[in-house]
């Protein structure tokens, strides 16, 4: 009896292994404005397949990093890559589009800024709510991390590039506040009625308002058109010869129909 009961058990226990090696992962590292709505296309991928999509956001250019070390599958990158990021071994796709919209509190008058109004911000060279149409208050900058892929765009944007001794650099204040996430800058703006910042235009909800800018309002519609042209793309890179055929696999269907509904769906910008 006792060698029938540990037979089952080792059986069982042999099941269990055989399931966890053939449960492949597929390790996804990037941008933290990517991560969202990665995590919910390798939910629903891993659903009707034997693989875990394993998903970090520590920002865009650790994505991109991690893809040329070879040290995940794909990265995410929520800017274009920089011309010393480029290699030929070095593919990207884009999986979607994105707006990066301009954010106040909601109690916050102003409704519209021009972007040579919003670069004047960031560079300290307005710094009263009144010089925009606001209340006589000064005006709290909040910005993302210098690894964050929407900082990048965003500087790119905005013109919030200076060269000293011949490097070019950031143009940002030195006084603004630093957030290392859309959810932590979002949280600044929506706790200090004079705060201002940036996030990607999927994580906009009812905490914050978004502004126009050159009076267009940040919207897919707005984006699809070009009006709107605070916008940039959502970057999947790899280096050739490293990711897994599953890897590879779960790409392809991301640039599906399927896949780029849910993109839709989430309020970004698909590319089919």
């Amino acid at each position: 009896m006792k060698t029938q009961v540990i037979g089952a058990l080792a059986l069982a226990g042999s099941m269990v292994f055989n399931t966890a090696v053939a449960n492949e992962t597929v390790s996804v590292v990037g941008s933290s404005s990517v991560s969202p709505i990665m995590e919910v296309l390798g939910e629903t991928y891993a659903k009707s397949k034997d693989v875990t999509i394993e998903v970090q956001g520590p920002g865009s250019s650790a994505g991109v990093r991690a893809a040329h070390d070879g040290s995940s599958d794909l990265g995410m990158s929520s800017r274009n890559l920089k011309s010393s990021e480029k290699a030929d071994n070095i593919k990207e796709i884009v999986i979607a589009r994105d707006g990066i919209a301009v954010v106040v509190h909601n109690n916050n008058p102003v409704a519209d800024l021009s972007k040579e109004e919003v670069s004047k911000i960031y560079k300290g060279e307005i710094t009263n709510w009144n010089q925009v149409g606001g209340e006589n208050k000064p005006i709290v900058v909040a910005t993302r991390d210098t690894a964050s892929g929407t900082r990048g765009a965003f500087e790119d944007i905005m013109k919030l590039k200076k060269k000293v001794n011949g490097i070019k650099v950031s143009a940002i204040s030195q006084r603004a506040q630093v957030a290392s996430g859309n959810g932590q800058l979002k949280t600044i703006v929506a706790n200090n009625p004079f705060a201002i910042g940036y996030i990607s235009l999927g994580s906009v909800d009812g905490s914050v308002k978004p502004l126009s800018i050159d009076n267009h309002k940040p919207s897919v519609e707005a984006i699809k058109s070009g009006e709107y042209g605070v916008q940039r793309p959502f970057l999947v890179v790899y280096k050739e010869g490293r990711p897994s055929k599953a890897a590879l696999d779960f790409l392809t269907w991301v640039k599906s129909a399927d896949a780029q509904k849910i993109v839709a769906d989430k309020g970004f910008i698909s590319v089919k």
